[in-house]
Parts: structure tokens; C-alpha cells; sequence
């Protein structure tokens, strides 16, 4: 089933620890593990194994992108990711009281972001709710891990 043929959006929560899912690109075995962002502090313990990062932020939440910002920092700046491809997700476009692209870029201050960090960034806009913009990530996941 697509998500466009649910009858209602499936509830969500927030991640609350840790979850594996391994996922088949183009016959490669990709495995994706998602920490919850209240496990911030120890993130930096599963960075060693890691070649690609998927960083969400919520853009219906404005109250949330500092501390989304300070953790992202945190993130592109440890030494063990140094050189991992780096995806930001803007989610919840599908949401009434979002930020534009636009909006949220400049309050993270991307452009800046971008030009200073060592990975090469790229930035996406998704509903997860939806399934609005999944084919670009998978796209991009893809493009980066299937060589």
C-alpha cells in the first residue's frame, strides 16, 4: 500500500531510543539505525560505523530549531563523521503551521553551514506522515550507497 491510499495518516511518535531497519537498494543491504533525538548526549557512541547521516528537524515546531540547529552542529563536527554524506530533512510540510524552506534555512543559517562544513550536505523537504518527498531521500540514499 502507498501512503496515498491510507484512509487516515498513521499516528507518529518520537523516537524514543534506538531502532534498526535494513533496507535493499539495488541488491546492496543498507542498514539505517534511527536515534531518537532524546538520546542526543550519547549519539556520538554509534558515529564510528557510520558513512551517511539523515538528520530530521521538525519545522512545524519553531520553538525546537535552535536546539535542532546546536545539534546538528554538534554533529558535523565530530571528527568520527568527518567525512559522511549528510542529508537534513525539513519534515512536516504538510502541516498548516510550518515554516517555508526558505523560513527554516535561514533561521539555521544553511548557506553558512554548508560552506563551512567538511561533509558534502544536502537538504530535502519531507512529510514522513504523508510519504510526500520519501522517493527523494530514498533517491538520494541510493545514489550516495549504491556505486
Amino acid at each position: 500500500m502507498v501512503p496515498s491510499e491510507l484512509a487516515e495518516p498513521p499516528s507518529t511518535l518520537p523516537t524514543v531510543g534506538t531502532n534498526l531497519t535494513d533496507l535493499t537498494l539495488k541488491k546492496k543491504r543498507v542498514t539505517v539505525r534511527e536515534l531518537g533525538g532524546c538520546m542526543g548526549p550519547i549519539w556520538a557512541s554509534y558515529f564510528n560505523d557510520c558513512s551517511t547521516v539523515i538528520f530530521m528537524v521538525d519545522s512545524a515546531n519553531i520553538a525546537q530549531v535552535s536546539s535542532s540547529c546546536i545539534q546538528l552542529l554538534s554533529v558535523l563536527s565530530a571528527e568520527a563523521l568527518c567525512r559522511a554524506s549528510v542529508l537534513i530533512l525539513f519534515n512536516k510540510i504538510d502541516m498548516p503551521c510550518t515554516m517555508s524552506l526558505i523560513e527554516i534555512k535561514s533561521l539555521f543559517r544553511m548557506d553558512d553551514i554548508i560552506s563551512s562544513a567538511t561533509q558534502p550536505i544536502t537538504t530535502l523537504e519531507l512529510s514522513a506522515r504523508s510519504g510526500q518527498g520519501l522517493q527523494e531521500v530514498l533517491s538520494w540514499l541510493e545514489s550516495i550507497t549504491v556505486k
